[in-house]
């Protein structure tokens, strides 16, 4: 009976049971609806999540109250890189390359007054050779102060050839001892501009189609016949109308580093209007500014030519130019440029000259700077018509060191950084007679040589002939190897090894060790330039004396194209891009692509 009344009892609903059920549902339902309510609270009240920062997605920390909440962190300004500071260049002379040994004297000029203790108004300090200028261009022989390109942009070969091609007639001149000049000759180098519309918004002696052209890029070529030429780069056509100087322009000249439109171009030769000069003209009219340099009573020589490419510091606005007279010219310009009114002028008002003579000099061994100089940092390195390779310091006006270079030398000197440390590299041409215990043949030597000391670090000897009036051994400058070329210094050498023949020769530049020659039938006075693809992959473009221009495989000096341009090609070319300039002897200058 106990099991059964425990079942009977356990089975019947107490009322009490019914109760709590109802309580409990109730408790249960009003919980819910607070556990929503503060969820949705809590979502509303949320800040949006930021898209792009994964970390400002995540939910806000739990907050207690009366607890500080810090200040977010700022997030730091991102700090510039400290940009290398250049090397110092302090030469100095060793024994060997004392001044004393080759120069006996020197003298400095300042507004027409000789001085003693020059001393500057204002430090020049020129910087690397990418930095001369911010152009896109060749604005002066072998572009910088470097003289380490004639090249601008990247080539771009695909199929490895000369293409299309323009040109254009040049004229000739004749000199009044009767001499005849004809065309584009020895250096020869066309300068290459891509203006700023802005800038040729100004230059009211452009053609208006080439001022308002969107993009212009402009091939400025003063020649022999005493003209300088303004052609657009792709075309040949004329950019504005051809400027006559009436002098026989033999070297390169300059553009203004600056952008400023100024052209500075000196004379190789004098002319029915007068003795040989250097001339500053402005590229918005063509008016000349400003010449100087002709019957200097300052020379100790009586040739004032001006076949060296001047340079300009920026900083300080001087022209620096070597003369064949054997002076220096460092020269404040005040130039004034209003781009908004379209004026430009220059003042000179602080010209300084400095002189030497040689201990050789005589009827051998002449004064003057014929070739263009190098400059790095506060000292320039020119070599001169009497053997001497001179490192002066611009800013005080002394001889640091002097190397013998054997001959007069044409070749311009080619500047390298190793490891922040500077190296020239350089080649004589070869004189008859001027070397008493040589011939008609004599060693041509080119040399690397420390720019600190001015010792030489190797050389390699080439024998060379030379004919009165057309030496031999190296009239041009070398190309300096660079990118997949950069183990590699390019030279050309006149009249070796017979008297009409020529080779250019690809040295190693650590060791001097010959890596290719290619030899020609004729020999070249032009200078090589060397051209990159994109991928550091390097050609050479090279020209002879025989008319010819060649495309060679920078590595090896396999021949990939040539093409007879049909005349003595003794300028040396500039490349913009896919574009090589050069002119001709044979009056003509001549624009290829290359594809």
């Amino acid at each position: 009976m106990a099991k059964g009344k425990n079942r009977n009892t356990l089975g019947k609903k107490s009322p009490w049971f019914g109760f709590g059920a109802a309580v409990l549902i109730v408790l249960l339902c009003v919980l819910s609806v607070l556990i929503y309510k503060s969820a949705t609270l809590d979502m509303t009240n949320a800040p949006a999540p930021e898209p792009t920062d994964v970390a400002a997605s995540s939910p806000p920390p739990a907050v207690s109250e009366g607890v500080e909440i810090p200040e977010p962190e700022e997030t730091p300004e991102p700090v510039e890189p400290t940009p290398e500071p250049m090397p110092e260049f302090s030469p100095v002379a060793v024994a060997g390359t004392e001044p004393s040994k080759l120069i006996t004297k020197t003298a400095v000029e300042v507004n027409g007054e000789v001085v003693e203790g020059y001393a500057p108004s204002e430090q020049i300090d020129f910087g690397y050779g990418a930095d001369y200028t911010g152009m896109e261009g060749i604005i002066t022989f072998r572009g910088n102060n470097f003289r380490d390109s004639a090249a601008f942009g990247f080539a771009n070969l695909s199929k490895e050839r000369f293409g299309s091609y323009w040109t254009k007639g040049t004229a000739s001149l004749q000199a009044p001892d009767g001499a005849v000049w004809t065309g584009n000759g020895w250096t020869g180098q066309p300068l290459i501009a891509r203006w700023p519309r802005e800038t040729r918004a100004v230059m009211k002696n452009m053609h208006d189609w080439a001022r308002q052209q969107e993009e212009l890029t402009e091939v400025i070529y003063a020649a022999m016949d005493g003209y300088i030429y303004f052609l657009e780069l792709g075309t040949g056509k004329a950019t504005r109308d051809t400027l006559y100087i009436g002098y026989t322009f033999k070297g390169a000249g300059s553009l203004d580093p600056r952008g400023y439109p100024l052209l500075y171009v000196g004379a190789g030769y004098d002319s029915n209007r007068g003795r040989s000069r250097a001339f500053i003209i402005s590229l918005i009219d063509g008016s000349i500014l400003h010449e100087f340099g002709g019957n200097d009573g300052f020379a100790l020589r009586a040739w004032h030519m001006f076949d060296s490419s001047p340079l300009v510091d920026a900083e300080t606005d001087q022209l620096i130019y070597p003369g064949e007279s054997g002076i220096l010219y460092i020269i404040k310009l005040n130039t004034d440029y209003d781009s908004q009114a379209g004026t430009i002028s220059v003042n000179p008002d602080n010209v300084v000259k400095w002189r030497y003579m040689g201990a050789r000099t005589g009827d051998k061994y002449w004064l003057g700077m014929e070739a263009s100089a190098a400059i790095w940092r506060g000292h320039i390195i020119m070599p001169d018509n009497g053997g001497n390779l001179m490192c002066l310091n611009l800013n005080t006006l002394e001889l640091v060191w002097v190397q013998d270079v054997l001959d007069d030398t044409n070749c311009t000197p080619v500047l390298e950084l190793e490891d922040g440390h500077p190296y020239v590299y350089i080649s004589p041409s070869f004189h008859a007679g001027w070397r008493a215990y040589e011939g008609q043949t004599a060693s041509i030597p080119i040399f690397k040589i420390d720019a600190v000391t001015g010792e030489i670090v190797w050389q390699v000897d080439y024998k060379c002939h030379t004919v009165s009036g057309t030496s031999g051994g190296v009239q041009g400058s070398p190309a300096l190897g660079k990118n997949g070329l950069s183990d590699l210094i390019f030279f050309p050498v006149a009249r070796t090894p017979g008297p009409a023949e020529g080779k250019l020769v690809a040295l190693n530049k650590s060791t001097g060790q010959v890596v290719w020659e290619f030899k020609t039938l004729i020999y070249s006075w032009s200078s090589p330039v060397a051209i990159y693809n994109e991928d550091g992959k390097g050609y050479i473009v090279y020209c002879t004396s025989g008319g010819y221009i060649y495309l060679l495989d920078g590595l090896t000096g396999e021949v990939l194209d040539s093409r007879d341009l049909g005349g003595n090609i003794e300028a040396s070319p500039a490349v913009f891009e896919n574009t090589v300039v050069v002119g001709t002897r044979a009056q003509l200058i001549w624009g290829i692509s290359l594809d």
